[in-house]
């Protein structure tokens, strides 16, 4: 059961954080209205399709603000509480710093793991939605590419071709154990293309050792055979990488299935390292926060205590990122490529954390 004083400061953080939420819920729409609108400007879509589809794609990117959000949060949480003096209140009867940056440390970690559990399943899935979306809306609906448990299958078409590929691995530049059905126009077999290696670097693909199958005769060709396509290796990575179309139940199978193809599943498993993190994000923002608001003089202007904050967001930013970076390129392990910044992160809040305490 809570307390008097604990119902208040979780009322008052919570109304702060769905404003601000909602503020930038708004510009978030006003924004991704405009990139779509200028996506559908040539296409006979109802006047109100441009908003349809960014509120479809809108809280995915809320999702990643959030971190953001709680910052913000916390900072008007304190500076609502030392405008009115409530701090000097709360001290009087026995309530120190620490007590009421515990709370909202408690509140912001259970946001977080609300927003994993349910909010970025949600998002996620919208964000799939409106990627299926804009794909059938796009010139590139033709050209698909996508892994499942069978492996990996692309739709290609090109020079009034059309293929159907199912390839059982890949790996660097190449995909092996390959079958490639050619198809005219009116989706007539023209012939099947069978390989157990094929160079993907490019869009010229080198098939080796080909053996191919048309009209129900087959030979095999002691020369590699070269095919031209609109995906390369890199085009197909890229395609993999669009991962916050996935929930958490979805990146789990993908990854499987990845690991299956012989695809490297390391992005996906940093995406759950991240989504596993965030809860400890929340909370170590919140702290970061409650420390600026502490060291800045009372008399000092939101506008200032607010820019203070936002800067120091963007170099957590920065080194989150940097660190991923090393752990995606190889670097340093993935596993601590997550838990790096946040370790450097808390020794400072713990030392922040002292000095308020003594306050």
């Amino acid at each position: 059961m809570l307390k008097t004083y604990q119902k208040y400061v979780v009322q008052n953080f919570l109304s702060k954080f769905f404003s601000i939420t909602l503020i930038f819920f708004a510009l978030t729409i006003i924004l991704g209205s405009l990139e779509e609108i200028t996506f559908l400007k040539n296409l006979d879509r109802h006047f109100l399709y441009p908003y349809f589809l960014t509120f479809l794609n809108a809280p995915i990117t809320l999702f990643e603000i959030f971190p953001f959000i709680i910052l913000l949060s916390t900072q008007f949480l304190f500076y609502s509480l030392n405008k009115q003096n409530e701090l000097d209140l709360f001290k009087t009867n026995g309530l120190t710093n620490l007590k009421i940056i515990k709370i909202i440390f408690l509140l912001s970690v259970f946001i977080g793991i609300f927003n994993v559990i349910i909010f970025y399943n949600l998002a996620s899935n919208l964000k799939f939605y409106y990627s299926n979306i804009k794909n059938t809306l796009s010139d590139d609906n033709k050209y698909l590419a996508m892994v499942t448990k069978s492996g990996l299958w692309i739709k290609d078409e090109i020079d009034g071709k059309k293929y159907i590929i199912k390839s059982n691995l890949i790996k660097d530049n190449f995909i092996s154990k390959t079958v490639i059905n050619e198809f005219d126009n009116d989706f007539n077999l023209i012939r099947v293309i069978q390989s157990d290696k094929i160079d993907i670097k490019n869009n010229y693909w080198v098939i080796y050792n080909p053996m191919i199958t048309k009209d129900n005769l087959t030979e095999f060709q002691n020369e590699n055979l070269i095919l031209q396509t609109n995906f390369n290796y890199e085009k197909i990575t890229k395609i993999f990488s669009n991962i916050t179309t996935l929930d958490i139940n979805k990146l789990f199978d993908l990854k499987k299935d990845y690991e299956k193809l012989g695809y490297s599943s390391d992005e996906i498993y940093m995406q759950l390292l991240r989504l596993l993190s965030v809860p400890a994000l929340y909370g170590i923002l919140v702290i970061v926060a409650s420390i600026i608001m502490f060291s800045m003089p009372k008399k000092m202007s939101m506008i200032f205590q607010i820019t203070i904050g936002f800067l120091v967001s963007i170099i957590i930013y920065y080194l989150i990122f940097f660190s991923t970076s090393l752990g995606t390129g190889g670097k340093i392990p993935l596993e601590m490529s997550i838990i790096f910044p946040l370790l450097i992160l808390s020794i400072i809040c713990t030392i922040g954390l002292v000095s308020i305490n003594e306050k």
